[in-house]
């Protein structure tokens, strides 16, 4: 919007770059420019300010499709001025010469303008296809019959206007179609939904099957192998109870052998003995015999006295107690001849000695 300040009789315009500014007087054009700044008489002189900038319109478009059903566009258009003169010759973009404001509103008309000729070539299309190739088509299928048909349209031309882009944002239905065409595919999505819950229950169930199976095949391989251990054990205690057998039966016969030679060497032993023994006995009763012999030999040469007196004092010796002892003569008298006969001998065998 131009800057217009008040004077006593004068005005002063400033208008910024993006706008293009006319200053007319009467009929006559004095200044026409962008971005110009002037004195003007407000009383004499006339002023229009065109945007030079882009412009952007949002279009609602409703039509009815080939199978009667309501159906809304919304989108967006892009457009400029390429010819200002032409376009204020069209349109009425004059401002106040006290506030800079417009007098008329030319860019609503402009917009109306704009948004009538979209509507055109779009409800072209929208009334001859039906609902569903238009929602199927919508945006890009709109958006380029809206574009091409705008740009080729001569009014705009003529009007010195140049559409620069069109965007379509939503193709909708109205609320009661959009919820019927959206039933079948939340039901479609509901399936595949449930067929996915389905499939994850079904993938839980055969992982878990799996997992069972997995847990008895081990348990069945645990059991295997506690038999084969089992077995192995048994196995095992056999033969350390046959190594034992064996080993007590060697310590056995070892142990029997052991006893039969100790029984041997204690039979040889008492052998020995025993015939140490004898023999021990039989020297000493052969010397006893021998002394034996050699006392009786040596006593039959003795008279019978003395080997009455030697019998008497073997005699005596044995004897514990004597109650009663006789002497007589005829006892006595022969001993002592005999005595006194073995006393004379030892001592003539003594005096021959000398």
């Amino acid at each position: 919007m131009a800057e217009i300040r008040s004077y006593p009789f004068f005005r002063h315009v400033r208008a910024d770059a993006s706008s293009f500014v006319l200053h007319y007087r009467g009929t006559r054009l004095r200044h026409s420019g962008r971005g110009l700044a002037f004195w003007f008489r407000p009383l004499e002189d006339s002023v229009a300010e065109i945007p030079a900038d882009d412009r952007e319109l949002a279009l609602v478009i409703h039509g009815r499709s080939a199978d009667f059903q309501d159906v809304s566009v919304q989108g967006l258009v892009t457009y400029r001025v390429l010819d200002p003169a032409k376009l204020a010759e069209r349109v009425d973009f004059t401002v106040d010469p006290r506030t800079g404001v417009f007098l008329r509103q030319p860019l609503e008309k402009i917009a109306q303008f704009v948004s009538q000729l979209a509507q055109q070539h779009a409800a072209d299309f929208i009334a001859q296809a039906p609902v569903r190739q238009i929602l199927t088509e919508n945006q890009a299928r709109i958006r380029s019959l809206v574009e091409e048909g705008l740009a080729r349209d001569a009014q705009l031309e003529a009007m010195g206007l140049a559409i620069l882009g069109v965007r379509i944002i939503s193709v909708k239905p109205c609320p009661d179609l959009e919820k019927a065409l959206e039933a079948p595919m939340r039901e479609k999505i509901k399936q595949e939904a449930d067929e996915a819950a389905f499939g994850r229950r079904a993938m839980a169930v055969e992982k878990e099957r799996a997992i069972q199976e997995n847990e008895l095949q081990n348990r069945i391989e645990l059991a295997k192998r506690e038999e084969q251990l089992i077995g192995q054990q048994g196995q095992n205690e056999r033969r350390k109870a046959e190594e034992i057998v064996e080993a007590q039966h060697v310590t056995l016969a070892e142990e029997v052998r052991a006893q039969s030679l100790r029984a041997e060497a204690a039979a040889k032993a008492e052998r020995m003995r025993f015939e140490a023994e004898a023999e021990g006995i039989r020297a000493v009763e052969g010397a006893r015999v021998e002394a034996e012999r050699e006392r009786l030999e040596a006593q039959a040469k003795l008279p019978t006295g003395i080997m009455v007196g030697l019998a008497l004092r073997e005699l005596a010796g044995k004897l514990r107690r004597i109650d009663h002892l006789n002497l007589g003569p005829d006892l006595i008298g022969p001993a002592f001849v005999n005595l006194l006969e073995a006393g004379t001998q030892k001592l003539e065998s003594g005096t021959r000695g000398k």
